[in-house]
């Protein structure tokens, strides 16, 4: 089961996949509520379902089980005739947390070969920087390609979703603040972020951060630093890698970013990219208009998003 944010009936929905299929949590809940078989309170959003902890997961799990019983045995309709069920490619996938309530929270030159692509030296302490809430855009929405940049570039990245408050947390303890994982594009203008001395800007330009399809919660993935990590670029493979060779692994992270800096649930932490990226390439293989951006987590899936140009 993936926890996801979907559009549906134009609403942002609070969603969990199953199989080839996706439940309107809300909506499943709503019968097994009245019928006085789940007495339990059920989220309405992803934020509430994080910040909700361990009790809000399992209402969400119980009713996504329930479900899935109900519509087996034929006491609900059919899941293709449903309104609470759709087939999983019938629906629109939100960004997970549509608008994170901060900026995202990234990782500069966290994989050594990366580093040395950008002609960067491997960096001895995590190099954090941010990304706008403004930028987050979920799978298959379009990446513009805006008009003041001419050299634009992806980099394809594990997420870290926050799942408790805390500050000051040690490493050893640093899994029991994480909710789960995404995906995430770290769309780059480089030219601004040479620009500019910084890289703020030339990474928060609008729709510059697809995320999603959807969170996996952590304990269907026991390792974080044992997948495969990659992008495609129209079916092209410019990035291959493992999430093993991050320089600063995801508990370091976590402990220095949250040294006197509260972390919160929803908080999102990119873990940074591995080498193949549109710089890396002699000449720079910079995205165009109509590119087609695949990004790949093994025990995740793939977020898509094409590149279109801006509106006139």
């Amino acid at each position: 089961m993936q926890l996801a944010t979907v559009l549906w009936d134009q609403r942002p929905t609070l969603a969990a996949t199953v199989g080839d299929h996706v439940l309107n949590v809300p909506a499943c809940a709503r019968p097994l509520q009245r019928s006085g078989q789940w007495k339990d309170g059920v989220p309405l959003d992803m934020l509430a379902l994080i910040s909700g902890g361990p009790s809000a997961l399992r209402a969400v799990q119980g009713v996504s089980r329930e479900s899935i019983r109900r519509l087996r045995s034929g006491s609900w309709r059919a899941a293709a005739r449903d309104p609470r069920v759709r087939p999983i490619d019938g629906v629109r996938f939100l960004a997970p947390i549509p608008r994170p309530t901060k900026n995202v929270f990234c990782m500069g030159r966290n994989y050594a070969e990366h580093a040395r692509e950008q002609q960067a030296e491997v960096p001895e302490v995590p190099v954090f920087f941010t990304k706008a809430p403004t930028c987050v855009i979920g799978h298959e929405a379009p990446v513009i390609y805006h008009p003041v940049t001419k050299n634009l570039d992806y980099e394809v990245e594990l997420a870290v979703v926050i799942g408790r408050r805390g500050i000051n947390i040690p490493r050893g303890k640093a899994y029991d603040y994480v909710f789960g994982y995404t995906i995430l594009i770290d769309v780059t203008a480089r030219d601004l972020q040479k620009k500019h001395l910084q890289w703020f800007k030339g990474k928060s330009l609008d729709t510059f951060c697809p995320m999603g399809p959807w969170i996996v919660h952590k304990s269907a993935i026991p390792d974080p630093h044992n997948l495969q990590i990659s992008l495609k670029v129209n079916r092209e493979i410019r990035q291959a890698g493992h999430t093993g060779d991050m320089v600063f692994k995801i508990p370091e992270l976590i402990e220095v970013l949250s040294a006197g800096m509260t972390l919160e649930p929803g908080d999102i932490l990119a873990t940074g990219t591995p080498s193949g990226v549109a710089a890396g390439f002699d000449p720079p293989k910079w995205l165009q208009v109509g590119d087609v951006i695949e990004a790949a987590i093994e025990g995740i899936g793939v977020l898509r998003n094409r590149v279109v140009a801006p509106r006139p």
